[in-house]
């Protein structure tokens, strides 16, 4: 077989979304390491955010927006490339390109849910959006929600869409992480501060907990993610019920620094209404740190049967199984085997192998 050559757009690397960045810092090695006939190209993009040992072609000039990226500098860019195929890691892609185009759309909720997303532009936003994921040879996705999900939203047959599970990196899975200097217990989440993550409930349930005294006196919610708009309402909500410490943000951390809250925490909670993959509850399992989310979307694809999965309004629910896990080492030590044994079957060799798969039928091999 000839060898494909497939462009990736290298902005994708300095991403303002972590899940985004996380995907494709994973994605790229994972698929140089397949020894497979495929040569990699990086398109556009900051250099000093780029994997070193793939060729890159620089950005040329283009409009100072995204917008103006994604239809003139990208196609530009891929133009000089000489590419056979475009892989576009992050919603977006260009439209009206005679290569063809394979586009990571990792969730709908912005389509599905616009409540949530009260941008002054958002119609605009979302018709590209779409025009993207409808000229596309082949759409790829985290999960088989997400898959159901951009065929209800944009008419795409499913036969176009390739469910693609992601992966987790060896790193959480062995070692020993430093200490993550952060006063225990506490329980954990990872993400942004956004209104779908429906964090108000698991802070009330921390609440509850520090109330009842014993060992969850001193419980607290810590926050690993950028603040999307809900961090004064968490703070008020502590504040009001006289416990400003159950609440802990720390913002977006280093790697290092993740992996040890993942160590250190009693349980990583995931409350979110809408996920389309939920990557945190992934990485917590491979550490050995008990999982509580909701059954909603995405989540129970990937927690299965290794974690604690509730109604997203089960406030009794959430409070009962935080103390379970805190107050129960079995408990705790059960449920982080079957995490770790979950997670061991998630790995970015089959992601990346499952997306060279997917770039051979979009290009026509």
């Amino acid at each position: 077989m000839t060898t494909l050559r497939v462009g990736l757009d290298g902005r994708a690397f300095s991403s303002p979304a972590a899940g985004v960045r996380r995907y494709v810092s994973a994605l790229v090695p994972a698929l140089r390491a397949l020894n497979v006939p495929l040569d990699l190209v990086l398109v556009g993009g900051a250099p000093r955010d780029l994997p070193a040992g793939f060729e890159h072609v620089a950005e040329p000039r283009h409009p100072p927006t995204n917008l103006g990226w994604t239809l003139v500098g990208l196609p530009l860019a891929a133009r000089r490339a000489r590419i056979q195929l475009l892989h576009a890691p992050a919603y977006t892609a260009p439209v009206g390109i005679r290569t063809p185009i394979v586009v990571t759309i990792h969730d709908v909720s912005y389509e599905r849910h616009p409540e949530w997303y009260p941008y002054r532009r958002d119609r605009l936003r979302r018709a590209f959006y779409r025009a993207s994921a409808r000229s596309a040879a082949r759409v790829v996705t985290d999960s088989a929600f997400s898959a159901a999900e951009i065929n209800a939203a944009y008419g795409i047959p499913l036969d176009r869409i390739a469910v693609v599970p992601l992966g987790v990196v060896p790193r959480f899975a062995a070692g020993a992480p430093a200490a993550s200097d952060v006063t225990r217990p506490f329980v954990l989440h990872v993400g942004d501060l956004h209104q779908r993550r429906n964090l108000p409930g698991v802070l009330n349930s921390v609440l509850d907990l520090r109330a009842r005294g014993g060992a969850t006196a001193e419980l607290s919610l810590v926050l690993a993610g950028i603040d999307r708009g809900l961090g004064v309402q968490l703070q008020e909500q502590a504040a009001a019920a006289g416990a400003p410490g159950a609440l802990v943000s720390l913002g977006v951390v280093t790697d290092a620094r993740l992996d040890a809250l993942y160590r250190d925490a009693a349980a990583l909670v995931y409350p979110s209404l809408y996920e389309g993959f939920g990557l945190p509850v992934l990485e917590a399992m491979a550490r050995g740190t008990p999982v509580v989310a909701t059954r909603a979307s995405s989540l129970p694809e990937v927690l299965g049967d290794a974690g604690v999965l509730l109604e997203p309004d089960d406030a009794a629910g959430w409070t009962a199984s935080l103390d379970a896990i805190i107050g129960q080492p079995d408990r705790r030590a059960a449920l982080a085997k079957a995490g770790r044994t979950r997670a061991a079957t998630f790995t970015w060799e089959r992601t990346a192998r499952e997306t060279y798969e997917v770039y051979l039928r979009a290009a026509g091999r």
